[in-house]
C-alpha cells in the first residue's frame, strides 16, 4: 500500500507515537554532553550490500497522523499569526519522517533482536518541496506518508507526502523528496543498506526516476557556477545587466540602478540563533528540520520585506547538509534575494556556524526558496560579478522549479 487519498485518521499512528518508537530502538535517552558510546554495535553491521535481504518499496509504506484537531498544543505550535499553518513546523515533521522510512527499509539479519539499531540515519540532502495551492488549517489533522523511492549502496532516497482531509476529501498539500545517508554506529563511515528489488511495474518505475534524479543531480553538481562558467546565453543576460547599470556617456565609472530595480546587495536579512539541546537530533547534533524551519522562516521575513506582501512558498530546492552541526554552536543564516520575474521571488538562504575562538565562519546548510506574491516586484539586479554568479544560480533554481513538470507519481 501507498500514499492514498483515503482513510481515517484514526487508523494511523500519531507522528509522536513513531518518533517514541525509533527512539526507543536507537536507544536514545535525554540528553547528554557525551553521548553514549555505540561503538559496540558496529559488528552488527554488514560488510557488503549482498548481506542484506532486497526490500520492496511497499516495505518501507509508512503513514503517521499529526494530530491537530484533538491536541490543543499542537494547534498553538503549529498556527500562524495568520491563523494558517507554520510550514516550518512541517519541513521538521518531514525531515524526521523521511529518517523513519529509512529506518523501517533496513532489515539486517546481524543485528540482535534485544540491541539497538546499529546504524546512524542523516539527511543528506533535499532535492525538492513542492507545495500545491491548497492552504492547511491549523485544526485539522494532517497525514504524512511517504516510502523510500531508490537505494544506493548507502544512501536512500524517499518520497514524503503531506495531505489534509477537509469536507470528508483528502486534499495534498506538498511533496518532498529527501536523500538519507546511512552511516556507521558512530557516524564516521558509511553503511550497506538494502537494496531495492521492486515488486511491480510502478515500483519499477519509480526506481528509474530515482536514477534520473541522480544523474540530474551529478549533472547540476558539475554545472554549478563555482565550478564550470556560465554559458553563452547567461554571460549575454550577465553583460546586458551591466549596460542597463551603466552610464551612457561610454566612462563606465558609474553605476545607475534603472528604475523599478533595487541593487542586490539591499535585499538581504540575518539572523544568529544560539542552538539548544531541544533542538538536537537523535546523534546529538543539531536537528536538520530545525534549520531548515528557521532558514523558511528567515526567507519568508525578507520576501515581506521585499514585496510589501505575504508570500507564499511554492517550493524549496537543493538543500544540502554539508557539516553536521554541534549542539550549542553559534548558528548565523544569511538570506539574500537572487532572483526576481514578474510576481516571482528567488531566496537564497546559507547557514553558517561561528567559531567565536578564530572568528571564523564555517558553511553547513544552503537553501534555494521560490515564493510568489499577488503583485509585481521590482526587479533585483547585481552589482558584483560574485553577486552575478548567485544571480545566475537563482534564476537556475528559478527555471528548474516553474518550468519542469513534477513527474513523480502521487501514489503507487
Amino acid at each position: 500500500m501507498m500514499s492514498t487519498q483515503t482513510g481515517a485518521s484514526t487508523e494511523f499512528p500519531t507522528l509522536s507515537e513513531l518518533k517514541y518508537g525509533m527512539t526507543k530502538d536507537m536507544g536514545v535517552d535525554v540528553y547528554q554532553p557525551i553521548p553514549k558510546d555505540r561503538s559496540h554495535l558496529l559488528k552488527y553491521l554488514p560488510k557488503t550490500q549482498t548481506e542484506l535481504p532486497n526490500r520492496s518499496m511497499k516495505d518501507s509504506f509508512l503513514v503517521g497522523i499529526i494530530p491537530l484537531s484533538s491536541d490543543k498544543f499542537l494547534q498553538d505550535k503549529y498556527t500562524t499569526f495568520l491563523g494558517q499553518v507554520r510550514i516550518g513546523r512541517l519541513l521538521e515533521d518531514m525531515d524526521i519522517f523521511a529518517v523513519m522510512v529509512g529506518h523501517k527499509h533496513i532489515v539486517n539479519p546481524n543485528q540482535s533482536g534485544t540491541e539497538n539499531f546499529p546504524y546512524t540515519l542523516v539527511t543528506a540532502l533535499v532535492d525538492k518541496i513542492d507545495f500545491t495551492d491548497f492552504i492547511p488549517k491549523p485544526a485539522e489533522d494532517i497525514k504524512i506518508s511517504g516510502h523510500v523511492s531508490w537505494v544506493g549502496r548507502s544512501s536512500l532516497e524517499v518520497v514524503v507526502w503531506l495531505d489534509q482531509k477537509m469536507h470528508g476529501t483528502w486534499h495534498r498539500i506538498t511533496r518532498a523528496l529527501f536523500l538519507i545517508a546511512a552511516r556507521d554506529s558512530l557516524n564516521e563511515k558509511s553503511a550497506s543498506v538494502n537494496a531495492i528489488e521492486p515488486a511491480d511495474e510502478r515500483e519499477k518505475e519509480i526506481l528509474s526516476g530515482g536514477e534520473e534524479r541522480k544523474r540530474r543531480r551529478m549533472f547540476m553538481q558539475q554545472k554549478h557556477v563555482s565550478k564550470l562558467i556560465p554559458d553563452g546565453e547567461e554571460q549575454q543576460i550577465i553583460h546586458n545587466l551591466y549596460i542597463r547599470t551603466t552610464d551612457k556617456d561610454n566612462s563606465l565609472r558609474n553605476r545607475v540602478l534603472p528604475p523599478g530595480c533595487v541593487w542586490m546587495s539591499s535585499a538581504t536579512i540575518s539572523n544568529t540563533i544560539f542552538s539548544h539541546p531541544d533542538e538536537r537530533n537523535m546523534h546529538n547534533t543539531v536537528f536538520g528540520g530545525f534549520i531548515m524551519r528557521m532558514a523558511e522562516e528567515l526567507a519568508w521575513v525578507l520576501g515581506f520585506t521585499f514585496s510589501k506582501y505575504r508570500p507564499v512558498l511554492k517550493s524549496i530546492s537543493d538543500i544540502s547538509f554539508q557539516k553536521p552541526i554541534a549542539v550549542s554552536s553559534l548558528i548565523r543564516m544569511h538570506a539574500h534575494v537572487v532572483y526576481t520575474q514578474l510576481n516571482w521571488i528567488q531566496i537564497l538562504v546559507y547557514v553558517e556556524v561561528y567559531n567565536s575562538v578564530t572568528g571564523d565562519n564555517d558553511t553547513t546548510n544552503i537553501l534555494h526558496f521560490t515564493f510568489q506574491v499577488p503583485e509585481l516586484v521590482h526587479e533585483c539586479i547585481p552589482q558584483t560579478y560574485h553577486e552575478a554568479m548567485m544571480y545566475i544560480d537563482g534564476r537556475r533554481h528559478f527555471l528548474e522549479v516553474t518550468q519542469k513538470p513534477n513527474s513523480f507519481p502521487s501514489k503507487l
